[in-house]
């Protein structure tokens, strides 16, 4: 029956979603040409990488509000540690200097989702309040990295990550269909995919099971901290710069994606591909109301009566 209800409520929403396209391709022409649709994908992958990982950890009975601000010290981490060592003190190459700081950006957001797993985990804080402390701490890390400036030490081939195309395609994009698929199967075909549904259906049943819940809830946080950091590399290229002020307020799209997407804050319930469709779904929305010139102000209460509709269609399902 939850299956049903699950699949019943992704379909609405793709009809919702083809309605739309319908509707903006008639009152916006520019809608549907290919080269807004090009930017619809780009503009949507970098937060849809991270609502994979969001989805995760909703299943999984938590919820990570740090992601907005770790993309942008991602970023900043990113551009000083390339800096510093192409300094003539370290004189790293210049490729090298720049794969090694994104390397370390993306090993940093691991550990800082695994951060937040430990503290709950084993010191029972709820992930709320760590990961918000950490969407302060890392914003204001950001900052201290950059001493308020923009920091842009990249070379022009970097551009590439975040702003260049492959294919004809967005290399964003198709970094983030990729990752999709990754979870997709991760998620439905694999024994860690299961265990991440059981610790959030009931987590003391999932333990008495056999079903190591602190690893599991670990590995999920984890997993979003660093595709957090892989977004806000893409980002750092995209603009070519590190900069702290980025990213402000993703952590409120993203989960207003993955909750549209159809996963429960109960935890226990959602799919990766129902994010996927939230996620265009958001993205369709705000580029259609900028196509049609309404206001960002209006942008954001259609935003929040989204939320309000997605949250209480899921619960009138739970009830049928």
């Amino acid at each position: 029956m939850k299956f049903l209800r699950l699949h019943f409520g992704s379909a609405v929403l793709e009809a919702v979603l083809l309605i739309l396209c319908v509707i903006l391709a008639i009152a916006a022409p520019r809608f549907f040409t290919t080269e807004n649709l090009l930017n619809v994908l780009r503009n949507v992958s970098m937060q849809g990488l991270i609502a994979l990982g969001m989805t995760m950890v909703i299943i999984s009975g938590e919820i990570d509000l740090s992601v907005g601000s770790a993309v942008a010290f991602a970023g900043c981490l990113t551009a000083f540690c390339a800096g510093w060592m192409m300094e003539p003190e370290v004189g790293l190459p210049t490729e090298l200097a720049v794969l090694l700081a994104v390397a370390i950006a993306l090993v940093v957001g691991f550990l800082l989702g695994g951060f937040s797993g430990l503290m709950r985990t084993r010191y029972q804080v709820p992930t709320f309040i760590t990961t918000l402390a950490l969407m302060t701490g890392l914003s204001g890390a950001a900052e201290l990295i950059t001493d308020g400036f923009p920091l842009t030490p990249f070379p022009d081939w970097y551009s590439f990550i975040g702003g260049g195309y492959l294919f004809g395609v967005p290399f964003p994009a198709l970094v983030f269909l990729a990752a999709f698929l990754v979870f997709q199967v991760v998620m439905n075909h694999t024994p860690f995919g299961r265990s991440v549904y059981a610790v959030g259906g009931n987590s003391e049943a999932a333990r008495l099971s056999g079903i190591e819940v602190k690893k599991v809830k670990m590995l999920v946080l984890g997993t979003t901290g660093a595709l957090a950091a892989l977004s806000g590399v893409m980002v750092s290229s995209e603009i070519m710069s590190g900069t702290a002020t980025t990213a402000k307020g993703w952590e409120l799209d993203i989960i207003a994606a993955v909750i549209i997407g159809g996963t429960s804050l109960m935890g226990g319930v959602g799919r990766i591909w129902g994010t996927m469709i939230g996620v265009i779904f958001l993205g369709v929305i705000i580029n259609g109301m900028t196509l049609l010139n309404i206001s960002e102000y209006w942008q954001h209460v259609v935003l929040g009566v989204l939320i309000l509709a997605a949250v209480l269609l899921n619960r009138l399902q739970q009830r049928v």
